[in-house]
């Protein structure tokens, strides 16, 4: 493919990522809950690779294992948001927000909620369109390989620590308690890691193709989201308040990489 109709394959696939939000962003507002934007942050994936997929000529056998690992992680992350948002109201993140915006809350939501995430995903996507679009190399190389096992390991860490919390909140005996067994005794965020190691697979295989590894910006700023923004910073800063039990549990176990928990202070 030549760089022109490269990047015009590449802008398609934004202005699909952002029709679609504009979508999800009306149907927010006849519902009054920002909050489906969470829901639709896999699936807006999961389009985007198809469009791109559809606008390009790769090779056949590297495009089918990156569609299906896309549809199989998209899919399962959205269907894990939408059981656990059920019956809860709007996120109090966007609850907060729509208070302070008052009544430019719908116009504003549009542009910092669900524009800004479909931005955020079409950056986040980037090794995705050398891995479908690039027809050499002709064969599946030791990058697909290893992208294939990352994409394994993190998506195991994701869909097992998300399980584990699940069956954990779901016993009344455990409210206010912190999880501590599982994946969750070797790290903090399993579910914040794995999203982040599967990322960093499917750059392998973009690096698996001439011009591929240029992408790694986009795995890098999942993690950085992850880790920084509106994951593991945002969500312990709440849980060190409500949950004293937590301060222990942050000076014994990682909080992002998993190791061996550590032996409490004397």
């Amino acid at each position: 493919m030549d760089a022109i109709r490269f990047v015009l394959v590449a802008l398609a696939g934004l202005g699909a990522v952002l029709a679609a939000a504009t979508l999800v962003w009306i149907l927010s507002l006849r519902l009054r809950d920002a909050s489906i934007a969470d829901v639709a942050w896999g699936p807006g994936f999961v389009l985007l690779g198809l469009t791109w997929a559809l606008l390009s000529d790769g090779y056949g056998p590297r495009r089918i294992l990156v569609l299906s690992l896309l549809a199989a992680w998209g899919l399962r992350l959205a269907v894990h948001i939408a059981a656990r948002n059920r019956g809860k109201g709007e996120d109090p993140r966007y609850r907060r927000f729509r208070e302070r915006a008052g009544r430019t809350f719908p116009l504003r939501s549009l542009f910092t909620v669900f524009w800004l995430q479909g931005v955020l995903l079409w950056i986040v996507a980037a090794p995705l369109l050398p891995a479908l679009a690039s027809g050499r190399p002709a064969r599946l190389t030791f990058f697909d390989g290893l992208g294939l096992l990352l994409w394994l390991t993190g998506f195991l860490f994701e869909s097992i620590g998300d399980a584990q919390l699940r069956r954990f909140k779901a016993d009344p005996a455990n409210e206010g308690r912190v999880l501590r067994t599982g994946l969750w005794r070797y790290t903090r965020h399993p579910n914040y890691f794995g999203d982040a190691t599967l990322w960093w697979g499917f750059w392998c295989f973009a690096a698996s193709v001439p011009g591929g590894a240029v992408t790694a910006f986009g795995p890098a700023l999942m993690t950085w989201l992850l880790v920084r923004v509106s994951g593991v910073r945002m969500l312990e800063e709440d849980l060190r308040e409500r949950k004293p039990e937590y301060r222990d549990y942050v000076r014994t176990t990682n909080a992002f990489v998993p190791g061996p928990p550590r032996r409490r202070p004397e």
